[in-house]
């Protein structure tokens, strides 16, 4: 518990028993995690000023022990009640802003000496057991100033990765194909398919004759073409784009062999 040795040695002379010893602990404790002290008693005094010292007069009764803290920020006022019953101390704290209450119970003898009152390097013992009461059972359960608790960003399920055209979408596993999805009827569906050529998309912009809708009988590429490609030149699947007539040896004459309509016509 750094910084509480100088505490101490400030407020050693009104240390007279033990339970003012475990006060100043818990005092200090509350300083740790961003408290400053008030002053005494349930209500406010005049000029009062947070501070990290202890009030004057906080040890003036014995049996209850009543402090008022308020965090840095200013958003939250504890009220803190210490009161002695028997060799135990309940401690009660009260959020004023949200009513929230937490107390813990702390046996005095399991964290003071009373025989070394003098000497702060003794006088204290069980100190992280101390922090951790203090922390659970009192910190933890008051929980952030009302109305300044993070709230968590809300994120939308189940997004369509097509609503936003400029949105790249996830990158899918080596191995793994990307689902289907259907195209939307938009216009930035246009050159869907160049983007993803294997996902079944449409709206792709280069042409491929062999996917253009119109019946190729024969026509194979992976598997060679006579006198131009030997077989696996073009990988199974691959969009191809023929550099020469398909379909060698068809029937009927080739209209590109066929003169151009009224090419006899002089005034053509």
């Amino acid at each position: 518990m750094a910084g509480l040795e100088p505490l101490y040695a400030w407020a050693r002379p009104a240390i007279s028993r033990p339970q003012d010893a475990l006060v100043c602990g818990i005092h200090w404790e509350l300083i740790g995690h961003g408290y400053r002290c008030l002053g005494t008693g349930d209500q406010p005094g005049p000029d009062e000023r947070k501070s990290e010292l202890l009030p004057a007069g906080w040890e003036a009764n014995k049996e209850v022990y009543t402090l008022r803290y308020k965090s840095m920020d200013d958003a939250q006022e504890l009220l803190l009640k210490a009161i002695m019953v028997e060799d135990s101390m309940i401690l009660n704290v009260m959020d004023r802003g949200s009513q929230k209450v937490a107390d813990v119970t702390l046996a005095v003898a399991n964290y003071i000496n009373p025989e070394h009152l003098d000497d702060f390097h003794k006088v204290f013992k069980n100190t992280e057991e101390l922090r951790t009461r203090i922390t659970s059972g009192i910190i933890a359960p008051l929980g952030p100033p009302a109305g300044k608790a993070k709230k968590e960003p809300e994120f939308k399920e189940d997004v369509q990765w097509d609503e936003n055209p400029l949105r790249v979408p996830p990158r899918q596993p080596m191995g793994t194909r990307a689902p289907s999805r259907p195209s939307p009827l938009s216009p930035f569906a246009v050159g869907g398919e160049d983007l993803d050529p294997f996902g079944g998309r449409s709206g792709g912009m280069i042409v491929d004759p062999l996917r253009s809708g119109i019946p190729q009988p024969g026509i194979d590429p992976s598997s060679g073409i006579p006198g131009r490609l030997p077989p696996g030149a073009v990988p199974p699947g691959a969009r191809f784009d023929p550099f020469g007539p398909l379909g060698i040896g068809r029937p009927g004459p080739d209209p590109d062999h066929l003169p151009p309509p009224g090419y006899d016509d002089m005034f053509m």
